[in-house]
């Protein structure tokens, strides 16, 4: 089993510390093998951001590829610079309050999430990436939820006062992801 997975966004989204908190997590609590690529713009905050991890039960003979399985995309710009990459039967995870579904890709699945809209909705724009991740991990399984958690709040530790609400935000996108997995399931 190998998972390839692309997370592209603009700097300032939390697309890098995404990729870590997944990576990190699966290093320190699995016997998987995991790598994590990160590829930053010309600038950092507004640039463009993109980040790969690679999940395998066996040695990662490259850190990143041209075809991915699944992609995380933050902007509309990422969607129409990566988007080629996902393969034929691959998972689109979009930041829908920002980025319109792909009309040209029937071949793919696609899972809308108004990450934007929820974060705000939380009280802080920040939490948008663990949103996304946990959506993610939700709608994959790629991880056990609460070693993802732990993950994030090993992370959070010297900062204990935003541990509540990344809390939360990674709850209400495990929801949304597992929601999104049981309709996929019953089609």
């Amino acid at each position: 089993m190998e998972r390839n997975m692309m997370i592209a966004g603009s700097g300032g989204q939390g697309v890098m510390m995404m990729g870590k908190l997944l990576a990190e997590a699966v290093c320190s609590s699995t016997d998987l093998n995991v790598t994590f690529f990160p590829s930053y713009g010309a600038e950092q905050r507004g640039g463009t951001a993109n980040c790969y991890v690679v999940i395998s039960d066996e040695a990662i003979g490259a850190p990143l590829g041209d075809e991915m399985d699944e992609m995380v995309v933050m902007n509309d710009l990422s969607l129409d610079k990566f988007l080629q990459k996902l393969v034929s039967g691959g998972t689109l995870f979009i930041n829908s309050t920002i980025v319109k579904a792909p009309e040209d890709r029937d071949d793919i699945t696609v899972i809308e999430v108004p990450a934007t809209q929820m974060a705000l909705e939380l009280g802080s724009p920040k939490v948008l990436n663990i949103i996304m991740l946990g959506v993610y991990i939700g709608y994959t399984g790629a991880l056990d939820e609460q070693l993802m958690l732990q993950g994030i709040l090993q992370k959070l530790a010297g900062k204990p006062k935003l541990i509540p609400l990344n809390e939360k935000a990674f709850a209400r996108g495990l929801e949304i992801g597992k929601a999104c997995r049981q309709s996929s399931e019953t089609r």
